[in-house]
């Protein structure tokens, strides 16, 4: 038997059907959104439809933009010779916030995973060998997941790459701060051996 009604379970259905919305979370949500003043709730909506309409993909990076190029890639101050390559947005908006990168970005929108169904053609791998190929560029760090995918799509890019000449790093992974060792799986515990730096 349905507690609510038709308005109200559509509106639960299609917040619980959101990344990382539960169904508890779907109905705070759905309340909150029912009891907002009519006229929120139609900028809410309004916000929600221009951003669908209007982000796109950097015709540079790929990242996502509502400009035809991102305020990064259209930085004159940042250094356009290093490219980090990441998975997604996110991704790249979390090496934003350190305030300590100063290159570019190229965003693959996803990863490599033939388990899935996705190889090569279905990320912004072309795109990345064209800018390779226009741009003069120095360096290529790939930031991908330490997860199979990750790794995977790491390896086909340094592949795809090294034979242009150009440096390809990866970045290191290993042991977060705070973390015990005692609870950290081997692999991660080798990856931080193996990526040690002098003191």
């Amino acid at each position: 038997m349905d507690l609510y009604s038709g308005h109200i379970n559509r509106l639960v259905e299609e917040l619980a059907s959101l990344p990382g919305i539960g169904g508890k979370s779907a109905q705070r949500l759905a309340f909150y959104i029912i009891n907002m003043p009519k006229d929120r709730v139609a900028k809410l909506t309004k916000t929600i439809s221009d951003a669908r309409e209007n982000v796109h993909y950097c015709k540079v990076c790929c990242t996502l933009t509502d400009d035809e190029i991102c305020p990064i890639c259209a930085n004159e101050k940042r250094d356009h010779r290093t490219i980090m390559v990441v998975e997604n947005t996110r991704d790249l908006a979390a090496y934003e916030k350190t305030g300590k990168y100063e290159g570019v970005y190229h965003v693959l929108h996803g990863a490599i995973s033939p388990m899935l169904g996705v190889g090569p053609g279905d990320i912004r791998l072309t795109e990345l060998m064209h800018r390779l190929q226009t741009e003069d560029v120095d360096e290529v760090i790939v930031a991908t997941n330490s997860s199979l995918e990750g790794e995977t799509t790491a390896m086909y890019i340094s592949k795809l790459i090294k034979p242009t000449g150009i440096k390809v790093t990866r970045i290191a992974s290993g042991v977060p701060v705070g973390g015990d060792l005692e609870y950290i799986d081997e692999v991660t515990l080798l990856r931080a051996l193996e990526g040690r730096t002098e003191l």
